[in-house]
């Protein structure tokens, strides 16, 4: 499963992918605003940093002017996906910009109808958002448990983007389903490669050692 870095952070892009276990970068208007700089000179830095793609996602809402916006962000760099809303003006686009050749993640998915229409229309990635689901009393990993299911029976390439995880049981899950790529933030990332156990063990490896020294 491949892990994506739902941020805009650079300090924390730039320490993780040195670890060389992050495969992508999903950002949105609202992360980057945080930075309080430029949306594409954030985009272009993320971008230089991280080899896989890079989600960067419109602010329009009619097709012509989406796929307006989509065509100038795309040319910050070669691996910039562009990020569209799961309507059906998001899902024209989808299809024109697939035609063309270019990436593109379906957002706001929250439904296995929505994920079988984006995936017909050429998209690169669709997004289910597993945690607002569960928010409503729903159930978000079933959703991509019966999403894996369609894309097997068909074949379909589009690859299954588990978004707006919150915890360990949902990236694990996730990953025993077979979702493609799971985005998650940096604080969970740094959670999942601590356990007490672990601490445990190399003190008293450390301690082991001291008395072998005597």
């Amino acid at each position: 499963m491949k892990i994506f870095l739902d941020t805009a952070e650079i300090s924390q892009i730039r320490s993780l992918n040195e670890l060389g276990i992050i495969d992508g970068v999903t950002t949105n208007p609202s992360i980057i605003a945080k930075s309080g700089r430029k949306f594409q000179d954030v985009i272009a830095e993320i971008c230089s940093i991280v080899e896989g793609p890079v989600s960067a996602e419109v602010i329009a809402t009619t097709r012509n002017e989406m796929l307006t916006e989509a065509l100038e962000l795309v040319k910050i760099a070669a691996n910039v996906c562009i990020k569209l809303p799961t309507t059906l003006e998001g899902i024209h686009t989808c299809n024109a910009l697939s035609n063309k050749g270019i990436m593109v993640n379906m957002t706001l998915c929250f439904s296995a109808q929505q994920a079988l229409l984006v995936a017909k229309a050429g998209a690169s990635f669709v997004s289910p958002f597993i945690g607002r689901l569960d928010d409503i009393g729903h159930d978000g990993l079933s959703l991509i448990a019966e999403i894996r299911e369609i894309y097997n029976n068909y074949e379909f390439q589009t690859e299954i983007l588990a978004a707006s995880a919150r915890n360990s049981y949902h990236f694990t899950q996730c990953a025993k389903i077979g979702a493609d790529v799971i985005t998650i933030p940096p604080s969970l990332v740094e959670s999942f490669i601590k356990h007490p156990l672990t601490d445990k063990g190399l003190e008293i490896f450390a301690n082991d050692w001291k008395l072998t020294q005597k």
